[in-house]
């Protein structure tokens, strides 16, 4: 936490919320249960429940369109659900009296894609907040000093913010809102307008200063980068449906449905049905093909078997992985022949015809090594414990 945000805390200041001290750090701050947004007639969001505890960093991950923002407006106290309840320390927010409204949204700020900054300079842009809730100039200028610092903008001060290039004005904007100590910040994209080098230095220093200043933070992307990047939570939003909500490991490498899967770069899904268990491991019937997986499920079960492509490893045809054992780690091997190899910057996106289309990730050195080409012959292994077991509905 700041400075100038410790001092107020010790002062007792009045207005910007209670001192988190006198609640237990894991206490939940908002709380959403069956809530639902409706435009037109059409339901735009549904969220069964979801949880923001205090301190942690929830990520909302989703395409453009999936309702990420309308979903930060109902968190954000700016918008009143159709339907279901919304909890901000435990108790029920009165959507219909204006006055808790306002007192409660003065507890929160938000940070949107554009950093809508107003014609002045950084320093009176950081503090404005804090000057109409009519705090003493002494305080406004300690505090938004200590804020200008932790943002490495102290030197920017005195310019005018439409001179700042894109980074800048996003640290500004970030400066503006933390520098009020929400109990909760709201991130609507904040980076998604800048340049890759840009975007990944802001994001690691947003990073450390989350960490320092313990704040609770929703941050709504469609960059899994960022996802994963942030660490705390991450909740999937699907057509408006929050669809899961888990760690980076819960969400990345055991999807729950279908459309998260493939959301969350699960290119390989293949339909079986389980055919038995034994040795804590299930195994799987697609189509003829007998895969494994440590995932226990139940005979005849119709499943998705989904495997992550940087956990498929393709060796020369002549190479006969170790498969013979569930401690050997490569338990699925597969015979196949290279029918895409797609470059990026780091690495080959390779696809695999092994009876279905298998896709795995080969760095550039490994598959030069290799002699990797459209057309070789490859064999695929993947351990069980990457097979993922999603149910489907029917055969």
């Amino acid at each position: 936490m700041s400075q100038a945000a410790s001092k107020r805390r010790s002062d007792g200041e009045a207005g910007l919320g209670p001192d988190p001290a006198d609640r237990r750090a894991n206490d939940p701050v908002l709380e959403l249960r069956d809530v639902a947004v409706r435009y037109d007639g059409q339901t735009v969001l549904d969220v069964p429940h979801l949880v923001v505890s205090r301190g942690e960093t929830l990520t909302l991950l989703g395409e453009n369109g999936s309702g990420k923002t309308t979903l930060l407006r109902v968190l954000g106290l700016l918008m009143k659900p159709r339907r279901g309840q919304v909890f901000f320390h435990g108790q029920e927010v009165d959507f219909g009296s204006t006055k808790d409204l306002l007192g409660l949204r003065r507890r929160v700020a938000g940070v949107m894609q554009e950093p809508l900054l107003c014609r002045m300079t950084v320093r009176q842009n950081v503090g404005l907040g804090l000057r109409f809730r009519g705090l003493p100039g002494e305080e406004i200028n300690r505090r938004v000093g200590d804020w200008l610092s932790t943002m490495s903008i102290l030197h920017l001060g005195d310019r005018p913010a439409g001179k700042l290039s894109g980074g800048e004005a996003r640290r500004t904007s970030l400066a503006r809102a933390m520098v009020l100590d929400p109990e909760v910040l709201f991130l609507d994209e904040p980076f998604a307008a800048l340049d890759a080098p840009t975007r990944q230095s802001l994001m690691r220093e947003f990073k450390q200063v989350l960490a320092q200043a313990g704040m609770t933070t929703v941050f709504a992307t469609h960059d899994r980068g960022e996802a994963v990047g942030l660490e705390g939570r991450i909740g999937v939003l699907v057509e408006g449906l929050l669809a899961q909500v888990g760690t980076v490991e819960d969400v990345f490498s055991r999807p729950e449905r279908p459309d998260v899967a493939r959301f969350v770069g699960i290119e390989t899904m293949i339909p079986g049905r389980v055919v038995g268990v034994s040795g804590g491991v299930t195994e799987v019937d697609c189509n003829g093909t007998r895969l494994f997986s440590d995932r226990i499920r139940h005979a005849g079960e119709h499943v998705h078997v989904a495997i992550r492509p940087e956990e498929i490893r393709l060796h020369r045809f002549s190479v006969q992985p170790e498969g013979d054992s569930f401690d050997g780690g490569a338990h699925n091997v597969l015979s196949g022949r290279i029918v895409d190899a797609a470059p990026s910057e780091t690495h080959y996106r390779v696809e695999v015809d092994v009876g279905f289309p298998l896709v795995a990730v080969v760095s550039r050195a490994r598959f030069r090594t290799l002699e990797f080409e459209e057309g070789s012959p490859v064999r695929a292994s993947f351990s069980p414990q990457a097979a993922h077991l999603i149910l489907r509905e029917s055969a």
